[in-house]
C-alpha cells in the first residue's frame, strides 16, 4: 500500500467503513464455529471440540438436532410473530400446559421472556406487582445473596452478588440488600461472604429482614444451587426448608433462580425439588429450550398471579416476550427430554461425572473441592489446600485453564473471584445430557490435563 493509499484509507467516512462484530472476547480471536453434533462442535479448520460446558450451561438435549429445526422452521413458516399484547397462540398455550405441572408450583403461570435477564427482571416485578396489589407499597426491598449471579441487567446486576461483575457499575448499583452466601467450603473465610451451616443463614437472613422493616422486603431470591458464580455449590442440609420458614413468616416472596438448574442439569427437571420447597415465583431460561432459541419464563405460583390478576394491572414488557416460534421450540425440547428420558440420564452419568473428576483430581495439590450435582460439576483450585487460599488473580489460574484446554479441544466453563470478590479460580462442567460415558471421562482427564498445564506455565 503507498503513502497516497493509506491517507486516502484513513480518510474515508466512518460511515462507509465495513460493518464488525462487537465479540464477547476482546483479548484473543475466535475460532468460528460451523457445525456441531451431540456433545461436539467443529471449527472452520476442521478442529474438533469437546462441548464440556454445554455452552454456557445451556446445551441439555444435544447440538445438531433435526427435529428442533424442523418445528422452528414449520412454526415459523406459518406465524412468526404475533405481539404479546395482541394475540396469544397455540404453542404458547400449550406450553404452558405442558410445563406447568412439572415445575414445583402449584397451577403456575409462565410469562415467556427471552432469556434469563429478562425472566429476572419480569419476577421482580411479578412481586412488587403482588405487594401492591395486596394494599402493601412500601415493600420495595429485595434480598439476594452474596456469591450469586442472576444476570447482566441492571436490575438482575445489581441482585446479584457476583462483585467481579458488579464491580464496573458500581455506581449505577445500590438499590438491592445481600445476605451470606450458602458455600459451606468457604464458611469462615473472613472475606468471602460465606456461612456454612443452615441455622446460621436463616438467623442472617431474619436479622437482615427485621432491621429493613418486615413491611418493607418484598422478596428473597437465590439459585437453588449456586451455578457459575462459586461454581456448582449446593447449601448446606436444611437451609432451603430453614430460608423458606423465614419469608413465609415475614410475607417476603421466594423467588428461586433456576435459569441454570432448571430443566433437569442437576438430575431433577428443578433443583428446588431436592429441597421439598416450592417457591412463589420460579425463573427458568437455558435449559427451556437447549440452546436453540433465545427463550425463558418467570413462573407465578397460583396463589401470586391471582392476586396480581385481579388487580388487573402488570406494567412490564418486552417486544419480544411470549415469542410463537420460542415456544414452538420450547415444546420440541421438553418433548425430547421426556421422551429420551434425559433428566434420569443427567443424573446417572452426573454420578459418572463426579466419581471421574474426584478420581482425576484425587491428591492433587491444589484442587480444593471437586463437588457437583447431576451434569453441572466444578473443580475449585487453591494455591494451598491445608488454609484453603486462594491463587492471586493476577495468575489468572482460570484462563490458562480454559487456553489449555481449548488447545486439547475441550471447552469448560469457569468463574472467578468466589474467594473473596478478586481472587478465585473455578473451572466447571456442564456438558449436554447426551454426552457418552467414554466423553464423561476424556472431560475428567482433559480437565487434569489443563490444569496441570495451566499451573506449570
Amino acid at each position: 500500500m503507498t503513502a497516497d493509499e493509506l491517507t486516502v484509507r484513513r480518510h474515508v467516512p466512518e460511515a462507509t467503513a465495513p460493518g464488525r462484530v462487537f465479540p464477547r472476547v476482546l483479548t484473543r480471536p475466535l475460532p468460528v464455529a460451523v457445525r456441531a453434533a451431540g456433545a461436539e462442535i467443529w471449527d472452520a479448520t476442521g478442529k474438533r471440540y469437546l462441548d464440556a460446558a454445554g455452552g454456557a450451561i445451556v446445551i441439555n438435549v444435544g447440538h445438531g438436532r433435526e427435529s428442533v429445526a424442523r418445528v422452528m422452521a414449520d412454526q415459523a413458516s406459518r406465524i412468526a410473530y404475533a405481539h404479546g399484547s395482541a394475540f396469544t397462540s397455540e404453542p404458547l398455550e400449550a406450553y404452558a400446559a405442558e410445563v406447568g405441572p412439572l415445575l414445583p408450583l402449584d397451577e403456575p403461570a409462565i410469562y415467556p421472556v427471552s432469556g434469563g435477564s429478562e425472566a429476572i427482571e419480569s419476577a421482580l416485578k411479578m412481586a412488587r406487582a403482588y405487594h401492591v396489589a395486596r394494599g402493601e407499597p412500601d415493600r420495595q426491598i429485595v434480598i439476594g445473596r452474596w456469591g450469586s449471579y442472576h444476570g447482566n441487567t441492571l436490575g438482575a446486576l445489581d441482585l446479584s452478588g457476583r462483585q467481579p461483575l458488579r464491580r464496573p457499575y458500581e455506581g449505577w448499583l445500590g438499590r438491592f440488600r445481600h445476605v451470606s452466601a450458602a458455600y459451606p467450603y468457604r464458611a469462615g473465610d473472613p472475606d468471602a461472604h460465606a456461612l456454612g451451616s443452615a441455622e446460621d443463614a436463616a438467623a442472617e437472613l431474619d436479622r437482615v429482614i427485621s432491621t429493613a422493616g418486615p413491611n418493607t422486603v418484598c422478596a428473597f431470591v437465590a439459585e437453588p444451587i449456586v451455578g457459575a458464580t462459586l461454581g456448582a455449590v449446593a447449601p448446606p442440609p436444611g437451609y432451603w426448608p430453614a430460608i423458606a420458614e423465614v419469608c413465609r413468616r415475614y410475607g417476603v416472596l421466594l423467588i428461586a433462580d433456576e435459569v441454570m438448574t432448571g430443566f433437569g442439569r442437576t438430575g431433577r427437571w428443578f433443583a428446588m425439588e431436592r429441597f421439598g420447597v416450592r417457591p412463589d415465583i420460579l425463573v427458568a431460561a437455558k435449559g427451556a429450550t437447549g440452546g436453540y432459541w433465545p427463550f425463558g419464563f418467570a413462573a407465578a405460583d397460583r396463589s401470586v398471579y391471582e392476586v396480581i390478576q385481579r388487580r388487573g394491572v402488570f406494567v412490564h414488557g418486552f417486544t419480544f416476550s411470549h415469542s410463537v416460534v420460542g415456544a414452538a421450540v420450547a415444546r420440541e425440547v421438553l418433548r425430547i427430554l421426556r421422551e429420551e428420558d434425559l433428566v434420569a440420564a443427567s443424573a446417572r452419568k452426573g454420578e459418572l461425572l463426579l466419581a471421574e473428576l474426584r478420581g482425576a483430581f484425587a491428591g492433587h495439590p491444589n484442587a480444593g473441592e471437586v463437588r457437583g450435582t447431576g451434569l453441572m460439576a466444578a473443580v475449585e483450585l487453591v494455591a494451598d489446600r491445608e488454609t484453603r487460599a486462594p491463587f492471586p488473580r493476577a495468575r489468572q489460574v482460570t484462563e490458562r485453564t480454559l487456553a489449555a484446554g481449548r488447545d486439547r479441544g475441550l471447552m469448560f466453563y469457569s468463574g472467578t473471584g468466589n474467594a473473596n470478590g478478586v481472587d478465585g479460580d473455578v473451572i466447571m462442567v456442564g456438558p449436554p445430557f447426551v454426552v457418552s460415558d467414554e466423553q464423561v471421562r476424556e472431560i475428567a482427564a482433559g480437565m487434569r490435563a489443563a490444569v496441570d498445564a495451566a499451573l506449570a506455565g
